[in-house]
């Protein structure tokens, strides 16, 4: 997690890893739109708690 000093370069990889992740996910299409934002939005959550 070092390499996450900056707020600004775990915002560019979670988003970087939020689109590969949705390109090869196969189940995506099984997920409302409002259940994947309350998703990523946990996930980015955990991420900030890991990089602090």
């Amino acid at each position: 997690m070092a390499r996450f000093r900056n707020l600004e370069t775990l915002q560019k990889f979670a988003a970087v890893h939020a689109s590969t992740h949705n390109l090869f996910n196969l189940e995506r299409h099984l997920n409302r739109r409002h259940i994947f934002k309350l998703n990523r939005s946990a996930a980015l959550a955990e991420w900030y708690l890991l990089a602090a």
